[in-house]
């Protein structure tokens, strides 16, 4: 797929790319609780039996009552009185056939809840297993609000559909059968009068269901794009609000908005014809079995009872038909949904991990790339050819103007992204030929966008190591010269930080992820010393927790403010993805190349303000 999901290249004509192949991998997740399926289906048989059988009984207390009138109306002056003991007998029967089918329908309707919350459940699993097999990249061409759309949306719709429509399905066919054996026992001729109007029915719901069809796909896809507009406007309403962008934003969101209407509107419309549709051919059947009945009833042929159960059995009969054409418009909404949802797990999965990975004989954090080529695409290549050696326990200082390839360089050690070409050794291991879980515990990162997760400030410590004691995490906070201002808080290290960590300040949350770093213990660590947003007391004692990190350590640093990496061991001067200057400071300075211009401008900058 190109581009964010719902644009992709089927999305122009919103057609179901494999109706039957998705349905039959749905119906893959239902394997394993075949057991309940066949106890449902029994459930609902039985159900639809006991009501079926009903009608019929109930045509000889209408038989009963009638009795005396006919007899009258037949020359026989005396009738004998109506035998209310006989219809006692047959209301009690008739109660407990309705307990009985209430009780199955009651079972099948339990069992399926635990089944269809069973798939949705595995579902769910796959989908979370399969974004932790995402490569970086995946996620930087997707909204947040459309994966969360399948994610929910979607596989609440797979829910409902499984919980619903597959008791209704086997209610609805065993209830065809059953109503078409006990019409014909009736009156074969009424049941062909009956029958007559089904092809109909049929011949309008197909074409209703296959114009809807496409509109079902467009509106899950629709809400998907809501979902993602939405997620977005409200995650950076401050800059929406500070840039004056409230009318854009309310203006996209109406677009979308109006699409999904429209869209939905079709949708709804053509599924809501067919319920009147079906009722209408329904009464047109009903009518002509009345005018017949009657006709039969005058001649002797059946009883009035007859009529009346054959005219209940006949509504029971057209009921399951409109039941499946509904049932049939859930399903399209439903294989709609199922298909973006394995559109997602079908999405290419970062490379494998090696049959039999490497380790490193020793763990002292020496780094190498050697001749590596990388590009975000294959036709637009960032990194031709660049060569890097750090020794263990040296700090390598990475500068160059935005854009230059710092952050790159970082996704490339954790192997967030795949070499075009080249490779990059860790402690003289090729890191492809390593676990991906064994090459990140190597390193530690402090980046400028700071990440901390809504929980106590002691839980976010501990992130780093797993098992951490108290005094561990005590020990990592006064490393980081955190401690201090921990302790002043009400709460201490039971501080809870909201879901946006508003609560302590950016400098702050920069020595919490240093604490955090300092547990975890790595070899290697990653820096990105940027300090622009704090006071020059906490960018003090930034730079400090950052040397105890450092210390003993190779380290990479993004550099920002060059006067703060002049004890780097190596300096990596980067434009345009390649490292076009190295050295340390004093030899850069001496070249007055590329590194003392930046170098000289900063400074005169530094001394202006």
């Amino acid at each position: 797929m190109a581009g964010p999901m719902g644009h992709g290249p089927h999305a122009g004509n919103q057609k179901a790319k494999d109706f039957k192949g998705t349905l039959v991998r749905l119906s893959k997740y239902l394997k394993p609780y075949r057991v309940g399926l066949v106890v449902v289906a029994i459930a609902a048989i039985t159900s639809v039996i006991f009501s079926i059988i009903s009608p019929k009984i109930m045509a000889k207390i209408t038989d009963e009552l009638i009795r005396p009138i006919l007899e009258l109306v037949g020359g026989n002056p005396t009738p004998s009185p109506i035998d209310f003991s006989y219809i006692w007998n047959i209301v009690v029967i008739l109660i407990g056939l309705y307990v009985l089918s209430a009780a199955f329908s009651y079972l099948q309707q339990f069992i399926m809840a635990g089944v269809s919350q069973k798939v949705v459940y595995d579902l769910r699993r796959d989908i979370d297993e399969k974004l932790a097999r995402l490569p970086l990249k995946f996620f930087d061409s997707h909204t947040h609000g459309e994966l969360l759309s399948r994610f929910t949306n979607d596989v609440d719709n797979i829910s409902a559909t499984l919980q619903q429509s597959i008791t209704q399905v086997i209610t609805s066919v065993t209830t065809v059968v059953g109503v078409l054996i006990m019409m014909l026992t009736i009156s074969p001729l009424l049941t062909l009068i009956s029958i007559i109007v089904i092809p109909l029915s049929g011949i309008l719901m197909m074409m209703v269901v296959k114009r809807s069809q496409k509109y079902f796909i467009g509106q899950q896809k629709k809400l998907g794009e809501l979902n993602g507009h939405i997620e977005e406007m409200y995650t950076g309403h401050n800059v929406v609000k500070a840039f004056g962008h409230e009318k854009k934003a309310i203006d996209e969101f109406d677009e979308v908005n109006e699409g999904l209407y429209s869209v939905g509107w079709r949708a709804q419309f053509l599924s809501g014809l067919v319920m009147p549709i079906i009722n209408f051919i329904g009464n047109l059947g009903y009518v002509l079995v009345a005018v017949v009945g009657g006709v039969l009833v005058t001649k002797g042929r059946i009883t009035v009872g007859d009529i009346q159960a054959f005219i209940q059995y006949n509504r029971q009969f057209t009921q399951p038909i409109a039941q499946v054409a509904q049932i049939s418009n859930i399903i399209q909404s439903t294989v709609a949904s199922a298909e973006r949802v394995f559109e997602l797990l079908d999405e290419e999965e970062v490379i494998p991990e090696p049959v039999n990975p490497v380790k490193a004989k020793a763990d002292c954090g020496a780094v190498e790339f050697e001749h590596v080529k990388f590009g975000y695409r294959e036709d637009r290549i960032l990194i031709n050819d660049m060569n890097i050696k750090a020794e263990p326990g040296q700090m390598v200082a990475i500068v160059g103007p935005t854009g230059a390839g710092k952050t790159t360089l970082v996704n490339l050690l954790l192997r967030f992204y795949e070499l075009n070409g080249g490779r990059i050794l860790v402690d003289d291991v090729d890191i492809t030929e390593m676990n991906r879980a064994d090459l990140r515990k190597k390193f530690g990162m402090v980046l400028q966008d700071t990440w901390l997760f809504n929980g106590t400030i002691r839980d976010n410590i501990a992130y780093g190591k797993k098992n951490a004691t108290e005094e561990e995490i005590i020990a990592a906070a006064k490393a980081a010269h955190a401690d201090h201002f921990i302790r002043v808080l009400p709460e201490g290290y039971d501080t809870i930080l909201n879901e946006e960590v508003s609560n302590i300040s950016q400098g702050q949350k920069q020595l919490l992820t240093i604490a955090r770093a300092l547990l975890a213990d790595p070899e290697i660590m990653i820096l990105d010393e940027a300090t622009s947003s704090v006071d020059t007391r906490t960018e003090l004692q930034i730079q400090n927790a950052m040397k105890t990190l450092m210390k003993g350590r190779t380290s990479f640093v993004i550099a920002h403010r060059l006067s703060t990496i002049r004890e780097a061991d190596v300096i990596l001067v980067m434009k345009d993805g390649d490292v076009i200057e190295t050295g340390n400071h004093e030899t850069l300075m001496d070249q007055n190349g590329f590194y003392a211009d930046l170098y000289n401008s900063q400074f005169n900058q530094e001394e202006e303000a």
